[in-house]
């Protein structure tokens, strides 16, 4: 049995919490160093990693550039966390919370973060993804909050106990893993009766909540397909290939990716070229 835990009166940060990305958790704010972010030449510049919330933002980039909006083109540059990367001046700049993903658009000299707020900045800006007529409207930003709510109960909660703490925990992962299937039941019963979250329409709500619950259903988080049982999902596993048979949805997933295959990796994206020339296993050849 674990040995039970006394907080002390006042808590103060000694060292690290121990386990997988450790280093970038601290219990202050700001910049720890001086450096300025890199600009390239399109109208909106990225600072990210392809995380699930980073991919949320690529693949809407690439879902509007599909649809021929030259205005989305982007510059995406890696932000490498492990590195301290997000406690730069220049990123603070651009995002106080440092965390990815930012961005900057600079048609507007606008800073946008948190990933759910880029989606709708962008959906705003171009037209696209959001539906107009009130009631479809609220139903997919019903979603995308929904989403902005449950994902760190299942990234932060059951990611972090299931697979990066240092040591493994029945309660928290009993607490978190029953949290986890809830959540993707809510997703299976509603994605029974819809085709996409906000009904027959793919919108922002979808490419918010994919890069997490998608990845969920396929047994590609945490390790965590089996433990889940995430084969009893089916609606929401015929949801997840729906969305990633899209080509600009392929192509997101590999932007500022820095594990995996090499040749799903593009460490940074400034041309839609670069899939074709940059990606890591070419430049590695």
């Amino acid at each position: 049995m674990t040995e039970e835990y006394i907080p002390p009166k006042v808590w103060t940060w000694e060292n690290e919490s121990g386990g997988t990305f450790a280093s970038i958790n601290r219990p202050i704010a700001g910049p720890t160093h001086d450096k300025d972010l890199p600009v390239g030449k399109h109208p909106l510049q990225l600072y990210s990693l392809a995380t699930p919330n980073g991919q949320k933002v690529t693949i809407m980039l690439e879902e509007l550039l599909e649809l021929g909006h030259s205005g989305a083109e982007y510059d995406a540059w890696l932000i490498k966390i492990g590195e301290g990367d997000q406690f730069s001046s220049g990123f603070v700049d651009v995002n106080p919370n440092s965390k990815i993903p930012a961005m900057f658009d600079t048609t507007t000299l606008t800073r946008v973060f948190e990933s759910g707020s880029i989606l709708f900045y962008l959906a705003e800006k171009f037209g696209e993804f959001l539906p107009t007529e009130p009631a479809a409207r609220a139903e997919c930003m019903n979603w995308l909050f929904w989403l902005q709510g449950s994902a760190p109960y299942l990234g932060g909660g059951f990611g972090h106990f299931y697979a990066y703490a240092p040591t493994k925990q029945e309660y928290p992962i009993n607490r978190f893993a029953m949290e986890a299937k809830r959540q993707l039941d809510v997703l299976n019963q509603h994605l029974e009766e819809n085709e996409y979250l906000a009904g027959d329409t793919y919108t922002i709500a979808d490419m918010v909540t994919w890069p997490w619950y998608g990845r969920m259903v396929t047994g590609g988080a945490y390790d965590a397909g089996e433990f889940l049982s995430v084969h009893e999902y089916d609606h929401v596993i015929r949801w997840e290939k729906q969305i990633a048979a899209r080509p600009a949805v392929q192509r997101g997933q590999m932007v500022n990716r820095t594990s995996g295959p090499l040749e799903g990796q593009l460490h940074e994206r400034h041309d839609t070229s670069d899939f074709d020339t940059k990606t890591q296993d070419k430049l590695e050849s």
